[in-house]
């Protein structure tokens, strides 16, 4: 998440066994958390949703029609209260962005924020991350999927909740272009060992990371720093990113 930890899939394993769709297997990898709205964040979800906001009901998307025109596509999961999503698309005027978040707060606030700037090139989930990878986006469509401090679940048991798992990177994997990337960075230490690990494991990817720092890349000058990461700086902590390309 860019500013607040948790992230908004559900895990891939659960009741329902190895075939269900990864949304359907019970386990899931976020809490609903109530928090109040504010007057802008309920601005974004009733004035700018009809606009910016889209649904699994809408079906999967042809990207070229969704913008009205051809442009590298990322995609970011759980970007908490867009932030550094909506700098992004700022910046980039010339890449469409795709959001998933559950947390209606950051939804709100991030519409807001792109309506009061004007952007086109930035649409909205409300939704489970693995349902709209599943069901929303065609397969080889997107250039780069993003993956920003997610909830480490730091606890063994819990383990299982967390987001970085075999089936949802090899789920990534299928939605990428061909050398397309998958970029996560995390604050803990121990997560950042476990989804170099997963990724190790995984079929169709190449880790972008020199010898001199691999598995972890320095962090890209097209990743914005986060309030959350700042306020992590000053205390010390360190962050990781991983970088991963589609070769297969």
């Amino acid at each position: 998440m860019s500013d607040q930890r948790h992230d908004n899939v559900t895990s891939s394993t659960g009741p329902e066994g190895p075939d269900a769709p990864l949304h359907r297997r019970g386990i899931k990898s976020y809490v609903l958390r109530a928090g109040r709205m504010t007057q802008a964040q309920t601005r974004g979800l009733e004035e700018v949703w009809p606009r910016l906001g889209l649904t699994l009901a809408d079906g999967r998307q042809d990207l070229d029609a969704l913008f009205g025109r051809q442009a590298p596509r990322v995609v970011e999961i759980g970007f908490g209260m867009g932030g550094s999503l909506i700098e992004q698309a700022e910046s980039h005027p010339d890449t469409d962005f795709i959001g998933i978040e559950v947390h209606a707060p950051g939804v709100g606030k991030l519409l807001d924020e792109a309506d009061k700037r004007g952007l086109g090139n930035i649409r909205i989930y409300r939704e489970d991350a693995l349902a709209v990878l599943e069901q929303c986006l065609p397969e080889a469509s997107l250039d780069t999927l993003q993956l920003f401090f997610p909830d480490p679940w730091p606890k063994k048991k819990h383990h299982k909740r967390r987001i970085v798992q075999p089936a949802f990177v090899e789920l990534i994997r299928t939605r990428l272009k061909m050398g397309g990337t998958l970029h996560m960075a995390t604050d803990w230490q121990a997560y950042a060992e476990w989804m170099a690990e997963v990724m190790e494991a995984a079929s169709g990817y190449a880790n972008t990371a020199s010898p001199e720092t691999a598995p972890y890349v320095p962090r890209p000058s097209f990743r914005p720093l986060t309030k959350f990461e700042v306020r992590g700086e000053r205390l010390g902590h360190g962050v990781w990113d991983l970088l991963y390309r589609r070769c297969a």
